[in-house]
């Protein structure tokens, strides 16, 4: 299990037996690298735990924890984690700042207890076999205990194909468990009992507008992110920063400038295609702040290439390659001796970025002027990005959005059109699987799990609370982050996401976030002068990827790609309809695919049938990243189901 995950980690290894459990860990060594090793125990033997994280206030916690009569050992943050729980139990997780997931076993109460960050920035998964628990950070280490069963779940592939991502505790295999971002979770004989210590909560209130001159917001949320960011460069080793060129990252980067005792070294992504490429804004912050700066030209076919080690490290299927250009990010970063870097992720979901929010609002003004002529000139304002998209005819964009008076009051309004896109892709699955999905059951499950009260939140709230509870670690932080980062053990870190910026940020009125259709204005105002106006000023551009032509090449599939979608084989695995297969991959060789649907469905499909060919049919215990995809398959569709 541990040679699973050895590149979360490749500093050091460790084991700890104790009766009925077994303690392993993989460390990557970032804070106190000569004492810090793990599992480490309690001074009198009673506590052992297993930490995988950075708990970013530890000096402070020290300092109270030793007035207390606590002694230490070590100066790490996993020492600190053990005298606090020493101290107040399961509730010393509502004391610590940072991105964890930890296990400590309890010697005298015979109990093991379990825990996850609040935003959901670490992941823990866990599952049953022979009578026994089996926790690990990612799946593939599972799968390496014996008896633990191999199966692709087809609810999750629902929701993966609906929202991007599974809803906790659901993941993409029957059976196998992930402990929700801000949960706890306590085994004592054998039984797993889950529940939440921290929820992401809004106010029921009518979203009046904001005062333009509200200095105290402003400086209130830079002195948030001051601080967020001073004590998220805390380590032993040199920290770095992600600069794409975008505001977020800008922000982060310029202050921890600022903080940091050295000159700062940044990373970027750039593409050869100028659809994607941000190069322009990422010199432009360069230039401003005075980084030592390093990018990564990155082509489509290089996204082609590294594709079967991103689904190996992401575990789950993917409707996007952006997580492609990140994994090959992190790789140089490693290169260059990082293992740290700070990154802006957050900001979108938690301070009106996203365009989804715009779309959201002139949604519902369509809807309660449904004989506007403005109708389609505001729609045509969204994504300008999608040329297809803005030069659709204005019935054809009223249908798509589906600004309409009946459908305002839908509990996932602001999300529809999304998920409807999506779930399009659907229609490439075989008849039996439509059949086993049918139903609807994606959005009822996730409705089951919306908080008391949601139902009374504004429509904005609604929006931020669906991205930031689900999207963001459901795919943002894993597959972007996490996953890819930890492939070439990297740790990444993000200040937006400490606990007291998302709190700040949610009790926020929406105004304060987007004034008319201006993103996060609230953030800009914040941060006038710390950097250059041409990122500040540029219209919001998601982060994105070349898609379908980076797995066809000059008109032809990577070897891989016709390989995994040969109509044999797709009726093997019994997805995807061959046909229908078939037929796309025709439009992808001849370049015809320029759509939304089509490029997703291009990587839903190669993902899940890589998925498939790496997890259920070849996987192997030496298997580590990308191994030759030519082996013989041996599974069918009957060997993956009930």
């Amino acid at each position: 299990m541990i040679q699973m995950i050895e590149h979360r980690g490749p500093d050091d290894t460790g084991t700890y037996v104790d009766g009925p459990v077994g303690l392993g860990h993989t460390r990557l060594s970032i804070i106190d690298l000569a004492d810090g090793r793990q599992p480490m125990e309690a001074e009198d033997g009673s506590l052992c735990i297993v930490f995988n994280g950075e708990i970013f206030n530890y000096i402070e916690l020290r300092e109270e924890l030793v007035k207390k009569g606590h002694r230490f050992r070590t100066r790490s943050d996993t020492e600190v984690i053990l005298h606090l729980f020493e101290e107040m139990g399961e509730e010393c997780v509502t004391r610590l700042n940072g991105q964890w997931a930890f296990a400590i076993w309890n010697r005298r109460t015979q109990r093991l207890f379990l825990s996850r960050d609040r935003m959901g920035v670490r992941p823990l998964f866990y599952t049953y076999a022979g009578g026994a628990l089996v926790f690990a950070s990612e799946i593939k280490a599972l799968f390496a205990y014996p008896g633990v069963r191999r199966a692709l779940d087809l609810p999750a592939l629902d929701q993966i194909f609906t929202f991007w991502h599974t809803i906790p505790p659901r993941t993409a295999f029957e059976g196998v468990f992930e402990l929700p971002p801000g949960y706890n979770a306590t085994v004592a004989g054998g039984t797993l009992s889950a529940r939440p210590y921290w929820e992401l909560r809004y106010k029921e209130t009518d979203g009046a507008a904001a005062p333009d001159d509200d200095q105290a917001q402003r400086e209130q949320l830079l002195h948030l992110l001051k601080d967020a960011t001073r004590i998220r460069l805390r380590a032993d080793v040199p920290v770095g920063a992600y600069l794409s060129g975008g505001l977020d990252s800008t922000v982060i980067t310029a202050l921890a400038k600022q903080l940091a005792p050295h000159r700062l070294k940044t990373f970027s992504v750039r593409f050869e295609d100028a659809e994607f490429d941000e190069g322009d804004f990422q010199k432009a912050a360069v230039g401003y702040l005075g980084t030592e700066h390093q990018d990564l030209h990155c082509s489509a076919r290089q996204i082609g290439e590294v594709f079967p080690d991103v689904i190996w490290h992401t575990e789950k299927p993917v409707l996007r390659t952006a997580p492609a250009p990140l994994y090959l990010l992190s790789k140089l970063v490693r290169n260059h001796g990082y293992k740290v870097v700070l990154t802006g992720e957050g900001a979108d979901e938690l301070l009106g970025g996203y365009d989804i929010f715009k779309e959201l609002k002139i949604r519902r003004f369509c809807a309660a002027h449904p004989e506007s002529p403005s109708r389609p000139l505001l729609l045509r304002r969204l994504y300008p990005y999608l040329k297809e998209l803005g030069s659709q005819p204005a019935g054809f964009l009223n249908a798509f959005f589906q600004a309409g008076p009946n459908e305002v009051g839908e509990p996932f309004f602001s999300h529809l059109p999304r998920w409807r896109v999506t779930g399009m892709l659907k229609n490439f699955f075989t008849k039996d699987v439509q059949a086993e999905i049918a139903g609807g059951q994606a959005c009822a499950e996730l409705e089951q799990q919306m908080p008391a009260g949601y139902s009374g939140w504004e429509g904005f709230r609604r929006a931020e609370y669906l991205e930031a509870r689900y999207l963001m670690p459901g795919y943002i932080l894993s597959s972007q982050g996490d996953r890819v980062a930890m492939a070439h053990s990297v740790e990444a870190r993000f200040p937006f996401l400490d606990h007291r910026v998302v709190e700040f940020a949610a009790a926020l009125p929406p105004a304060a976030k987007m004034k008319g259709l201006q993103e996060k204005y609230l953030l800009k105002q914040s941060v006038q002068g710390l950097v250059p106006p041409a990122v500040s000023e540029r219209h919001k551009q998601p982060y994105r990827a070349p898609e379908a032509r980076s797995f066809f090449p000059k008109g032809q599939p990577l070897d891989y790609v016709a390989d995994l979608l040969t109509s044999e084989q797709l009726r093997q695995d019994g997805i995807f309809e061959p046909a229908a297969v078939q037929s796309l991959m025709k439009k992808a060789c001849e370049g015809r695919i320029i759509g939304i649907r089509d490029n997703m469905a291009v990587v839903g499909i190669i993902s899940t049938a890589l998925l498939m060919r790496r997890f259920l049919t070849n996987f192997s215990l030496d298997q580590q990243g990308g191994r030759d995809l030519k082996d013989g398959y041996h599974g069918k569709f009957a060997a993956i189901r009930h």
